[in-house]
């Protein structure tokens, strides 16, 4: 297949994970993609990969809470590629991430975080919306989360950010013709997910699925392309999650 024939994708947090994954699957399809991440030696490996493996693919590096940054990862893109058709707004703090409660979490801390994992999708966006314009309109997928519908403090609160971000940029962005969705995995088993969750809650969790085990980067990879290409041009604002059966919404 090649959906993405001569189209231009930015992934960012693509330097692992769930971002490596998109990043591979839109390159195999055809896309030129930059791989956006603070670790430009794991991106530079990926997109050296997938250059390897006969596909178009960059590495830049990007701090997407900074909008000067975001900017930047955008004009790369646009000078290397000559334009921009698809953002998937990925990059966050997880696996590292501090675990602490809402009304404790050193005030600091609780700022980096959400500058990163919610308003790193909002600057990203704003730098790229420009150039998706430019080429008739395009299309972009944000990274939630099921923690936005569970107690995960924090993380889930950034992640109904993202949910409402994306509800509210679709009515500004579809006048240019740029939809914009959102992809809500379930636990999901990289080594972030590893790192962060204890196994045995983990186990617990995945008992209360309707499919019981743990998602792979891999299994989000076929929402995202869908969501990207235009099979889906009459879908925008919308959440979808992918998790299992863990969350189900009427």
């Amino acid at each position: 297949m090649s959906r993405f024939e001569g189209k231009v994708a930015i992934v960012t947090g693509a330097a692992q994970g769930i971002g490596e994954a998109y990043a591979r699957a839109l390159a195999r399809e055809g896309a030129s993609v930059v791989v956006a991440d603070r670790n430009t030696e794991a991106g530079n490996r990926v997109a050296k990969e997938i250059a390897a493996d006969g596909g178009s693919a960059a590495c830049t590096e990007v701090d997407v809470s900074l909008p000067e940054s975001a900017q930047a990862m955008a004009d790369f893109t646009v000078e290397r590629f000559g334009g921009i058709d698809y953002l998937v707004n990925n990059a966050a703090i997880y696996g590292d991430m501090k675990l602490d409660l809402l009304l404790t979490v050193d005030w600091d801390y609780y700022k980096k975080f959400m500058s990163v994992n919610l308003d790193g999708a909002l600057a990203c966006t704003r730098a790229v919306a420009p150039h998706l314009t430019e080429r008739g309109g395009g299309a972009i997928v944000n990274q939630s989360s099921t923690a936005a519908w569970v107690y995960s403090g924090f993380y889930g609160l950034a992640k109904v950010g993202v949910n409402g971000l994306t509800q509210q940029l679709a009515h500004e962005l579809g006048g240019s013709n740029i939809r914009i969705n959102a992809i809500a995995p379930g636990p999901i088993d990289t080594e972030a997910t590893r790192t962060v969750t204890p196994s045995k809650l983990v186990a617990d969790m995945v008992k209360g699925f309707a499919l019981k085990r743990m998602g792979t980067p891999e299994d989000l990879v076929g929402m995202c392309l869908f969501l990207l290409s235009d099979e889906a041009s009459w879908i925008t604002g919308q959440i979808f999650n992918v998790d299992g059966g863990q969350v189900v919404r009427s």
